[in-house]
């Protein structure tokens, strides 16, 4: 079971590894947070190009290689989200060595945290989650609260 945690991401680094739908999903939510997104990818979707050429994230268009560690060390969070899944592993397993929370796209157990189904109506910011099991459920608890807030 997960705590809700919600943390402050104003200026904080955010690695991202890939740049598919997951990744431009991320990249997205976290630079409306305030995160500094910089995502490692040879090639991106419509997404992830945007926010780069509005200035919005750093795109490193190269696959993840050791010349990364260095934006990875200096990491508050690191999303690995290629679709390569030992790709994956091996980003999980050098974010653990170095003691950095990192969420696995493909894989919940090897996550540190996840992402929450996110309802927002200033102020107020909830976020829905089942932990990774039933998206169904968190999908209509989300629209549902979407529609209570309007």
């Amino acid at each position: 079971m997960n705590f809700p945690l919600f943390i402050n991401l104003k200026d904080k680094k955010v690695l991202i590894v890939g740049a598919g739908a997951i990744a431009a999903r991320r990249a997205t939510v976290l630079t409306e947070f305030g995160a500094e997104v910089m995502v490692v990818a040879p090639a991106a979707g419509d997404s992830v190009r945007e926010l780069a050429e509005a200035g919005r994230l750093v795109w490193k268009r190269h696959a993840f290689c050791e010349q990364d560690l260095e934006a990875l060390n200096r990491s508050f969070l690191v999303i690995a989200a290629t679709s390569d899944r030992a790709v994956n592993d091996h980003i999980v397993q050098l974010c653990h060595e170095r003691h950095i929370p990192v969420n696995h796209a493909g894989d919940q157990t090897q996550c540190d945290f996840q992402f929450p189904a996110i309802v927002r109506n200033d102020p107020v910011v909830i976020g829905v989650n089942a932990g990774g099991k039933d998206h169904g459920l968190v999908k209509r608890v989300a629209a549902e609260l979407r529609e209570w807030m309007a």
